[in-house]
């Protein structure tokens, strides 16, 4: 009776402190369209409904779990992914946290507007802008300008290709090393995909990439890993593309590529014998248990790997002990192993099933 009343009361508290508002204006100034977002009002600021939200913004209809409470919008080339009652959400795999949680209610996810537009807009979208004052989201969308980066090491340096949309003004387009060892690229007029450009994979001398949207300008920054001497710097029409070329000493160039290469040798091999000790794994019928199995297969494939190969075998158990999964991750990072293989085994109650799984 107690737990009920409780239950009455928390439902009545919620009915008083959350009610619909009423709606943010949105001026669409690509079309010239006017439309609204529904709202939450609550004490702690105003919530928006991500279905609207969807419908607004994003190129197709988003994924909805009602049971577990899950969103995902597609907006942009960006997936967005939101939890009821949660204060994160992820941008692709990038998480972010806001100042309050998320709410639930008729089947809709409502999340704290004004941190939700803005990790939008850093994130996604930079030409929408929310004034929270005046309750108007604005937006002028405009396509991104500068889009990816490729990197490709040479015999003698590092070439970076910036793939653009259209020439840019040769003034528009400046550059310079800092002494912090980072070569900045500043592109004036220009709308840079940062999600985008932080995906980078970096290669030869560059240790990692950078960008941001400065008003008006696009800035990516290069982080060395070696002293550059010298550095060429044009645009291509076709493809369209900022072409930086840098050039290092042969002596540097050579031993930076020796480094990667030797990185990816494959010179050791980790084989794991799942569960152990205490944890038995399937068990079999008449009592055959997979940790058995498992320790027997890992110590005669790393027998044959020894007496057959040059690689060097570590195993995470040679014996019946247990070993948590975090301490031989541990075990395989710290010996350097480029592969990690773990053998486990599937029971099933029709004896005649056969087969490997992956």
């Amino acid at each position: 009776m107690l737990l009920r009343l409780l239950s009455i009361v928390f439902k009545l508290v919620l009915l008083f402190t959350i009610s619909y508002a009423g709606t943010i204006r949105v001026v669409n100034r690509v079309d010239n369209s006017i439309d609204d977002i529904l709202t939450l009002d609550k004490l702690r600021g105003t919530y928006v409904s991500t279905i609207d939200v969807s419908r607004i913004l994003a190129k197709r209809d988003p994924f909805i779990n009602k049971d577990r409470g899950k969103m995902v919008l597609y907006i942009g080339d960006h997936r967005i992914k939101i939890s009821a009652n949660s204060s994160y959400l992820l941008v692709d795999d990038q998480v972010f946290q806001m100042p309050m949680h998320t709410i639930m209610t008729d089947n809709d996810i409502f999340i704290p507007a004004e941190a939700f537009f803005n990790i939008i807009r850093r994130e996604a979208l930079p030409g929408i802008k929310y004034d929270s004052r005046r309750m108007v989201l604005d937006i002028d969308i405009k396509a991104f300008t500068i889009t990816n980066v490729n990197i490709s090491q040479k015999s003698n340096g590092t070439i970076i290709r910036i793939k653009t949309r259209n020439l840019f003004p040769e003034g528009n387009i400046s550059s310079f090393f800092h002494e912090n060892g980072w070569f900045y690229l500043t592109v004036a007029g220009g709308l840079v995909d940062t999600t985008e450009i932080r995906r980078t994979d970096t290669r030869g001398i560059i240790k990692s990439v950078a960008a941001d949207q400065l008003g008006e300008s696009s800035q990516l920054a290069f982080q060395m890993r070696t002293k550059v001497e010298s550095h060429e710097l044009y645009q291509s029409k076709d493809p369209s593309e900022i072409v930086i070329s840098l050039r290092t000493s042969i002596k540097n160039s050579l031993a930076q590529m020796k480094k990667v290469k030797d990185r990816w040798k494959l010179d050791t091999v980790v084989l794991d014998a799942g569960h152990g000790g205490k944890d038995p794994g399937t068990m079999g019928k008449r009592g055959t248990k997979e940790k058995d199995i498992a320790l027997d297969i890992v110590k005669r494939v790393g027998l044959l790997l020894e007496k057959n190969t040059s690689l060097k075998v570590i195993y995470t158990r040679t014996e019946d002990i247990f070993i948590p999964l975090w301490k031989r991750t541990k075990m395989a990072n710290e010996s350097n192993g480029k592969i990690f293989i773990s053998v486990h085994l599937n029971g099933h109650p029709n004896k005649t099933a056969y087969g490997f799984e992956t």
